[in-house]
């Protein structure tokens, strides 16, 4: 072959590759990843914040069950002091050989919602702890940190052995039967939040628009079954729509909480001042803790939670965004979603847009397994901004967007990029013999 046939296909070549964006902004400065310090940063402020939630509302607790509010605030800050050591281990384990253990992560954990079902405790009509002595956890708070995981290894797996989409959907079966489970606990907030993840997770793997149109459907039928089927989720559901037609026992709660935001005004009644906590909020430190800060931080102070969260997510999408490769992107696109799911539903049932669910608000609610379990799995996340790349470019209004979703997607062919390429490689072999 001549040196000017040569030279012909390398510029071919080089026309054909993908030219790299110019990096206007590094996620990078020296050694320091700037993801990976912000979410540690916006992980510390909201643990923080969280303690100082939780010492203001939980007072009414303690005076009830008679003991102090150092007997609250002693558990909030050791179960804190656990999760910080869990969020800094997470963030250094290999995540390469955490992946190998995918698989038996999602068998050690199905178990245990079966095991609940049988001898675990029962706390306000719902059956969802395991005890072991003086230790309590809620399985379906470790099933869903480990679906999250599961799916973010299994579905590349799969998609290298065969790309139709009905192969990817078997295999997340595990997680659909781990959130019936979960449902019949009863804990439809949690398997509601579990199998929105599960959807978003196969959304960003590329499902098919007429596969996804029918999920959305069977899932939008399925939870408006369940929500008419128990009497107290019609109630709650018809609270949303018809306050007047539900009964007072129904809106109760929701009314509670709207009038303690109302109270707090812009700056609110100052911290330790709240009415609601004294009897006429049930569960101020957990459920309907974001009502509290309204009422005693007023609307700065909400606005300013809300704030934090945002700023969490947004890193949270970045990451997803730069990570190097399918199962990062995948894992921080569920962690991600499912912190936002959380955030969303606690919020919209305080404010009024939302069924009363339960499910806490990340971080600030008291609770052990919930707090524990956030921050191993932002842990995750920090260990996933580590591994993006070192040359990414920032979001910015100049540099082209990097999409979650890679160009040759799931259950789709092959790009039109490498069928050129291969087709130039296949035409260089022949006229090289």
């Amino acid at each position: 072959m001549s040196s000017r046939t040569v030279s012909r296909h390398a510029r071919e070549r080089q026309a054909l590759r993908p030219s790299a964006p110019a990096p206007t902004r590094t996620a990078r400065v020296g050694s320091v990843n700037i993801l990976e310090r912000s979410l540690v940063i916006v992980t510390v402020i909201l643990v923080i914040v969280g303690v100082i939630c939780v010492d203001t509302a939980v007072t009414p607790q303690a005076v009830a069950n008679g003991s102090t509010i150092w007997g609250f605030m002693e558990r909030d800050l050791v179960l804190v002091a656990c999760g910080l050591g869990a969020f800094f281990v997470t963030c250094r384990v290999p995540l390469v050989r955490l992946r190998r253990y995918a698989g038996a992560m999602m068998v050690a954990a199905g178990p245990l919602l079966v095991v609940v079902h049988f001898s675990g405790s029962s706390v306000s009509g719902g059956q969802r702890w395991l005890g072991f002595g003086s230790v309590s956890f809620q399985p379906s708070e470790v099933f869903t940190l480990v679906s999250c995981f599961y799916l973010a290894v299994t579905i590349p797996r799969v998609e290298r052995a065969s790309r139709h989409w009905i192969d990817v959907l078997k295999w997340t079966l595990p997680v659909v039967v781990g959130a019936v489970l979960i449902f019949l606990e009863p804990d439809m907030g949690t398997a509601s939040v579990l199998l929105i993840v599960a959807f978003g997770v196969l959304v960003l793997a590329g499902l098919p628009r007429r596969v996804m149109g029918l999920l959305t459907a069977a899932g939008s039928v399925s939870a408006l079954v369940a929500a008419v089927a128990a009497p107290y989720r019609f109630r709650r559901l018809l609270a949303l729509f018809h306050p007047s037609s539900a009964g007072a026992a129904a809106t109760y709660q929701g009314v509670q909480a709207r009038i303690a935001l109302g109270s707090g005004r812009l700056t609110g009644l100052g911290f330790g001042q709240s009415r609601a906590k004294w009897g006429l909020l049930p569960n101020p430190h957990t459920d309907f803790i974001f009502a509290i800060v309204g009422e005693e931080f007023g609307f700065i102070g909400s606005v300013v939670i809300l704030a934090l969260f945002v700023w969490l997510l947004s890193l949270g999408v970045q990451v997803a965004r730069r990570s190097p490769d399918r199962e990062s992107q995948l894992l921080a696109g569920a962690l991600t979603l499912w912190f936002g799911v959380e955030v969303f539903i606690n919020v919209a049932s305080v404010v009024g847009w939302w069924p009363v669910t339960g499910i806490p608000l990340p971080l600030i609610s008291y609770g052990g397994t919930s707090l524990v379990i956030d921050l191993v799995a932002l842990g995750l996340l920090v260990n996933l901004a580590r591994r993006t790349r070192p040359g990414t470019p920032a979001v910015a209004a100049s540099s082209p967007r990097r999409p979650v979703r890679p160009a040759r997607a799931t259950f789709a062919g092959p790009s039109p990029h490498s069928e050129r390429v291969a087709t130039s490689r296949t035409r260089e072999r022949r006229r090289g013999h």
